[in-house]
């Protein structure tokens, strides 16, 4: 029997303190508190060991993909390959629901504090209110607040609105259907542009467009208040996504930035419709790191609160993960072991950055996006 991904996560690590649980009382803070105040070389750290770029690089601009374009699987290849990111339009997704799911998230983040706290993730849980799961591994905090949802969010909802909790989960579960649909799209691009024949990729790909096992999926909201000293902190650190890929889609202020090696951090600005696309760690595994998951962040500013809406897809916590057969040849060993995404998870939530890096079976040279980090 498969284990859902909330279980994965609930047996993945130790239960974390409530400190790196509850984030703090935005609207009663006029001044950066200690706790949340990052210094100079820790903000300037924040960054991949021994790659080289400025703290905000040019670097061009973030691919943008039509996906009506006759030419979308090379396209799709070539911005997973050299970016790691793209941004996606002609998407199928209806402008009325990108808007819906913005305006609920902005109606959970209103709510007062002692209200969202009624919705508190458990310390050994996966769904629910609180900060990110990555901030334990930091000595400062993040201004940040997140939601959590895997299935249906009507158990948190109803702590949230006992009276009035039917059009969130309404609209909640009308975009985790259509960002499943469009994963099992993005999916088949992604392989395709690996190389992968119509009989290669039955191997991952159901008859229904989806993994031969099944998807996993999780959506995390996410939002970052106006901050009153925004050089001074962190919205959220450094990382990479654990899952296949990640679909986001970010309120109209900027704060979403990616490492790019050789430019340092490149901002992702906003794009009225689009969505965002960025590789995980296990399209880096299964790609044998042709695909390197990115390295990506955000940052807060002074006036405007930031929302953004995560959607993140991999196959069941059961499916091996292991460099693809058609990638392996003399030239091209495997670069890293086969293992589940249940055990990824496991490694990842206890090593965080050196996760990638002790799945890996030889040494790989720097590249963009991929994580060759020491504990920090």
């Amino acid at each position: 029997m498969s284990t859902s991904l909330s279980e994965a996560y609930r047996s993945s690590a130790h239960p974390i303190h409530l400190q790196h649980i509850i984030p703090l009382d935005f609207s009663s803070v006029r001044e950066l508190p200690d706790s949340h105040a990052w210094t100079s070389s820790l903000l300037l750290d924040d960054k991949p060991h021994g790659r080289r770029g400025s703290v905000i690089g040019v670097g061009g601009p973030i691919p943008v993909i039509d996906l009506a374009d006759a030419n979308v699987v090379k396209l799709v290849g070539r911005a997973c390959e050299t970016w790691g990111v793209f941004q996606i339009t002609n998407h199928g997704q209806p402008i009325s629901l990108l808007e819906a799911v913005e305006s609920e998230s902005l109606r959970l983040f209103s709510l007062p504090a002692e209200q969202k706290l009624k919705a508190l993730r458990s310390p050994d849980g996966a769904t629910g209110y609180g900060r990110a799961r990555i901030t334990p591994f930091f000595s400062k905090l993040m201004w940040h607040e997140g939601f959590t949802i895997m299935g249906s969010p009507a158990e948190h909802a109803h702590q949230l609105w006992p009276h009035n909790y039917t059009r969130f989960c309404g609209v909640m579960d009308e975009y985790q259907k259509e960002m499943k649909q469009l994963s099992v799209r993005l999916l088949r691009l992604i392989l395709s542009s690996l190389g992968l024949a119509r009989e290669d990729l039955t191997k991952w790909v159901g008859p229904a467009g989806e993994f031969t096992q099944g998807a996993t999926t999780a959506l995390q909201l996410n939002s970052y208040p106006a901050c009153p000293d925004p050089n001074r902190t962190m919205g959220l650190a450094a990382h990479t996504d654990t899952s296949m890929f990640t679909i986001l889609y970010q309120s109209n202020t900027s704060g979403l930035q990616i490492f790019r090696d050789g430019f340092g951090w490149v901002s992702v600005p906003p794009l009225a419709g689009a969505l965002i696309v960025n590789v995980g760690d296990l399209l880096q595994i299964l790609s044998n790191a042709r695909f390197p998951a990115v390295l990506h962040r955000a940052v807060v500013n002074r006036t405007n609160q930031r929302l953004s809406i995560a959607y993140f897809y991999g196959p069941s916590t059961e499916t091996r993960i292991m460099p693809l057969s058609k990638l392996i040849g003399p030239g091209d060993p495997p670069l890293y072991r086969s293992l589940t995404w249940k055990e990824y998870i496991g490694i990842k939530a206890k090593h965080l950055y050196r996760a990638l890096s002790l799945v890996r079976l030889q040494q790989l040279a720097p590249m963009n996006g991929s994580l060759d980090m020491n504990d920090q």
